[in-house]
């Protein structure tokens, strides 16, 4: 189970898809982080990452854990944004078999997950297939 504290200092990076850049290596990541997973450089800046790009690789999770059992089937891919960062999320708002490699998509703010009735509602990026040209 995930803390008030926790969830609220994730807030900024977890809404805005801000990365980390490596100033030694030059390599983009997400989620940010403060030493690179490339190099492990500690100099390291928060970097706004571009909010569109294709589908790497995906899968169907059919068996989720428990507090995404709701959400069942859903999609998991690894997203190459247009400046080719990775990054994993869940694709939404189309049906799981009409999922494909190299399909375009863009960020959205969607629901991850709800602790019980009273708990904490995470929200955070998800990708959906483009649906505008902006």
């Amino acid at each position: 189970m995930r803390s008030v504290p926790r969830v609220w200092r994730e807030r900024v990076t977890k809404y805005r898809l801000i990365g980390g850049a490596c100033k030694d290596c030059g390599k983009t990541f997400y989620p940010y982080r403060r030493s690179c997973p490339v190099c492990g450089s500690d100099n390291v800046e928060p970097r706004k990452l571009p909010e569109t790009g294709v589908v790497e690789t995906f899968s169907i999770v059919r068996s989720p854990p428990t507090e995404f059992v709701g959400q069942a089937p859903y999609v998991v891919a690894l997203v190459r944004l247009d400046d080719g960062t990775l990054v994993p999320a869940q694709i939404t708002d189309v049906e799981p078999d009409e999922v494909h490699e190299g399909m375009r998509v863009e960020a959205v703010l969607r629901r991850y997950r709800e602790q019980g009735e009273k708990g904490i509602i995470e929200y955070g990026i998800k990708f959906r297939p483009v649906i505008s040209n902006e």
